[in-house]
């Protein structure tokens, strides 16, 4: 059989995948092939491994069976119509990306980002930044999305006492079912935490930040289309939100141009949330196992729907 890996592995990987493939595949690896040699080895793939260009599937490869995505999020695709079996990273990134947003919300409130610059430029500011410390310990939360990053992110924040809200459509471990539902919370709610997936674009409207407690929080690992940036951009500098912590926005890389780049109550962590030291070594792992479970004909780990999202 025939493998393609678009992941971007480095030598040292592609070694060791090589090594611990069955016989009978032959791998063949992006990094290692350019011009019409790429196209056509993805062309005859009959197992992909990683995240093509959603416009490479223009023509889907006949022989597809299986294809292991390298990432949780899966959006782009899901208007293909695929008969090969498809998993993606499930809750892979979960801790790292929860890791993060709570560590931007303590840097946030524990004034560091300030802190950071005072000792950039050797300026002892002390006591004078000290009335404008805040404490994650005991704020109301509410996490929209109640997926495995939601579900860390809860279990990180119950930690300092946090009084913590789930949103969903249908997922028991949620609270809140609907937005009207949501829009009523928002008034009494310290931080908002924003896990949702791609298909709710603008979900974060001007009415919802509108409905956002004055001084509170707003925080965002879900993707970036699912915030009307304008509309933060328009809380925050109207001063109706005290701040916003985001690792997606809406055009990545942000442009120079967007006024978040220069606003001190703004921590941007560029979409690297999910990233670790094992990250790579991760995927190759999972990816192996899944393989091994689809050439015995057992179930796949992670197991998706494109078209149904999920």
């Amino acid at each position: 059989m025939k493998l393609f890996i678009y992941s971007p592995l480095n030598e040292s990987l592609r070694s060791y995948l090589r090594s611990a493939l069955p016989a009978s595949l032959q791998p063949v690896f992006r990094k290692e092939l350019l011009g019409t040699a790429l196209t056509e080895a993805f062309a005859e793939a009959e197992i992909i491994m990683g995240n093509p260009p959603v416009d490479w599937f223009a023509q889907i490869p006949p022989r597809l069976v299986f294809w292991q995505l390298d990432s949780a999020g899966f959006n782009q695709y899901q208007h293909l119509l695929l008969d090969a079996q498809v998993a993606n990273m499930g809750d892979f990134y979960a801790k790292p990306c929860a890791e993060t947003m709570v560590g931007g919300i303590l840097a946030f409130y524990r004034g560091l980002p300030l802190l950071v610059k005072c000792q950039e430029q050797k300026r002892w500011l002390g006591g004078k930044i000290r009335p404008n410390l805040d404490l994650l310990s005991n704020k109301k939360v509410i996490i929209l999305g109640a997926g495995s990053i939601g579900q860390a992110v809860k279990q990180m924040l119950m930690g300092f006492g946090c009084a913590v809200r789930m949103t969903a459509r249908r997922n028991p471990q949620a609270q809140i079912y609907t937005f009207e539902a949501l829009l009523e919370a928002l008034p009494e709610t310290d931080l908002v935490i924003n896990t949702l997936p791609g298909g709710l674009d603008k979900y974060v409207s001007a009415a919802f930040f509108q409905a956002m407690k004055p001084g509170s929080l707003y925080a965002s690992v879900g993707r970036g289309n699912t915030t009307d940036e304008q509309a933060l951009i328009q809380a925050l500098q109207s001063g109706k939100l005290a701040g916003a912590v985001l690792d997606v926005t809406a055009q990545e890389p942000l442009p120079e141009t967007s006024p978040l780049w220069e606003m001190e109550n703004v921590i941007l962590t560029q979409h690297t949330s999910g990233g670790f030291k094992a990250e790579e070594e991760g995927k190759v792992r999972l990816f192996l196992r899944n393989l091994n479970k689809f050439l015995a004909g057992e179930p796949l780990e992670n197991l998706i729907n494109l078209s149904q999202g999920y």
